[in-house]
């Protein structure tokens, strides 16, 4: 190995003498220096570039022999991150400062500085191979559509990267400068206070990283409302600092990270995997216009067909239980049918017999708190269909016939006007 290294060291060297006899013979005195230089340079940067298309072409055609994603989704995420480039070019740098100092043995003021800019170059081609190194496991969780552990390495990436950038800047001030890496940072100590003030964002947007990603309640592409905001809509990007949240109406709205740790999130995802939504809606009526159901509005109401068999059943129950009853005529006394009563047996009677909702859900008519304005009668259930515009219709037929249908029970629903 050592044999191989002199050989090469040799080499070099002959190829410099040979430029620089050759220059100093076809050039004016006064510019001899100056155009060995440049033509050394030219050279031994054509060098460097040759050596890293070399290691370039020998890299990737071998990853493109397991291009497979499916099969080797490591050798794809690292080709897709183009880690492979970063490392022919360190490997071409790493030639470059085993060469130079062969190439440029005439010219030490010329050496020292090449060897420099190579040392800076090495800093900043190893930064962008760790930062490709986090792009490649990235990629590998998106083709193995691992979403959650996405939004953790987008906290931690982001996180690392400016912290990367920060210890390269560090390193590369060192090496160009010579200065010690111990002393910049010493350095910086007396404005630690300010720095923590300026990523103050950074380190919150972190911190909710980690808790979205280990808590598993969001990722890109879920469904989300935020009520204090007031906004409904799709997560695009979620990110250190900021989410991008598109809304339902086109429009794009952008929230802090940060605010994901104190702000009330509604993930409204599952339902639209489950493909079912909610209907959670009230119906008030004046309550005037409740009242007790003689035989005649019993037997009117009976030609219903989805009620038709509860009034019979529980006509009978009644007259049983009033049998034992003084003044059993009047119908305070014992139980009664009431028109509100029927009309609520009618309505889940008429949600279980529709086609559009999810009959294995919640299904139920139920009355709520009495309030100035009258009483609510609440329709709760699901449709089978979480599409916007299939809801949207699906709940409006079920309000439509329930509306109307209330004028056949007597009830009167309010309506408000404005003052």
């Amino acid at each position: 190995m050592n044999k191989e290294l002199t050989g090469t060291k040799d080499f070099l060297q002959n190829i410099s003498d040979y430029i620089h006899v050759f220059v100093r013979e076809n050039s004016p005195d006064s510019w001899v220096l100056f155009f060995q230089i440049l033509a050394k340079l030219a050279i031994f940067l054509a060098l460097i570039y040759i050596v890293g298309f070399i290691f370039k072409f020998i890299i990737n055609g071998i990853f493109k022999l397991f291009f497979d994603k499916d099969k080797y989704p490591v050798l794809k995420s690292i080709y897709a991150a183009k880690i492979t480039n970063s490392f022919s070019q360190l490997m071409a740098l790493l030639f470059s400062s085993f060469a130079v100092e062969s190439f440029f043995y005439r010219h030490p003021k010329s050496h020292g500085f090449l060897e420099r800019m190579i040392g800076l170059l090495i800093v900043i081609v190893v930064a962008n191979l760790l930062f490709r190194g986090i792009t490649a496991t990235r990629n590998y969780f998106i083709i193995k559509k691992d979403y959650y552990k996405i939004i953790a390495l987008n906290a931690v990436s982001q996180t690392l990267n400016i912290f990367g950038i920060f210890v390269s800047s560090v390193i590369a001030i060192s090496v160009l400068f010579g200065i010690s890496g111990s002393a910049i940072v010493g350095s910086l100590g007396a404005i630690t206070a300010v720095l923590v003030l300026v990523f103050r964002d950074t380190i919150l947007g972190f911190v909710t990283g980690i808790h979205v990603a280990t808590s598993k309640n969001l990722k890109v592409g879920d469904w989300i409302g935020i009520p204090k905001y007031n906004m409904e809509g799709t997560i695009v990007d979620l990110n250190l600092l900021t989410t991008k949240i598109e809304n339902f109406d086109k429009t794009m709205s952008t929230i802090p990270t940060y605010d994901f740790l104190t702000t009330e999130i509604k993930n409204l995802q599952v339902m639209s995997e489950s493909n079912t939504r909610r209907i959670k809606r009230s119906i008030i009526f004046n309550i005037k216009s409740f009242k007790f159901l003689d035989n005649e509005a019993v037997e009117h109401l009976s030609k219903i067909n989805l009620i038709n068999d509860y009034l019979t059943e529980i006509k009978k129950e009644i007259n049983a239980e009033r049998i034992s009853f003084d003044d059993s005529d009047l119908g305070i006394n014992g139980r009664q049918l009431t028109n509100i009563g029927v009309f609520r047996v009618y309505a889940l009677n008429y949600l279980k017999n529709s086609k559009h909702l999810d009959q294995n859900g919640t299904l139920m008519v139920r009355q709520l708190e009495n309030t100035p304005h009258g009483m609510p009668l609440e329709i709760y259930c699901f449709t089978n269909d979480s599409g916007w515009e299939v809801y949207e219709g699906i709940m409006a037929d079920i309000f439509d016939h329930l509306l109307v249908a209330s004028k056949e029970f007597d009830l009167e629903i309010m309506q408000f006007n404005k003052i």
